[in-house]
């Protein structure tokens, strides 16, 4: 699975295999160089074949993972969307680790840095983002480090981010939804006292 996945060369691939249950798969997930133990766009992705390409009248599917416990995908008959309740993960307010501001390049530090299993960190707006230009080298090297998310208020929307893997194979990750799931439960929440 990992040298399909290596070969794919996508942020995630996604494998499953059918279970002895009804409407019930197991799911792993890939990067180029390691697997990961949760993938939400590869999930929905696995879904979409299922529903459309070997069971079209199904209305859920549960899969079954090593480590995120059971993810319910379910279709909705009027629209045909999908939806799929992630994991939290509790995260804590923390330090920000010795070379992650160099290794992003930023000009700034971050107002905010949190920790579940990757970094979150806030910056005070939009441009700070988008000036981040990380080393991937630098933040791969970085001590306990899986993934960093970082993350503004954004001017036109509510929020804007970026998710960097260099260590799971993946620099620079332009879909992410484990990475929307911790800012909604970290920084979200916390700024709108929910």
């Amino acid at each position: 699975m990992q040298n399909i996945a290596a070969e794919n060369n996508l942020s995630e691939t996604a494998f499953f295999v059918p279970t002895s249950s009804d409407n019930t798969y197991e799911i792993r997930w890939f990067t180029p160089t390691v697997e990961v133990d949760l993938c939400g766009h590869a999930t929905l992705a696995t879904a979409h074949v299922i529903f459309t390409e070997m069971s079209p009248m199904k209305q859920e599917i549960n899969f079954q993972t090593k480590k995120a416990g059971e993810l319910t995908v379910n279709r909705q008959k009027e629209n045909d969307l999908y939806t799929l309740d992630f994991p939290a993960r509790p995260a804590t307010r923390v330090d920000l680790p010795s070379g992650m501001l160099s290794a992003l390049q930023s000009e700034k530090a971050p107002i905010g840095v949190y920790k579940a299993r990757d970094y979150l960190l806030v910056y005070e707006n939009e441009v700070d983002i988008k000036q981040l230009s990380p080393d991937f080298t630098a933040l791969s090297k970085i001590e306990d480090v899986f993934a960093v998310i970082v993350t503004a208020p954004g001017d036109e929307v509510d929020f804007v981010s970026r998710f960097f893997a260099p260590s799971a194979g993946v620099p620079e990750d332009p879909v992410c939804g484990s990475n929307i799931k911790m800012i909604e439960c970290c920084y979200l929440a916390k700024r709108l006292h929910i």
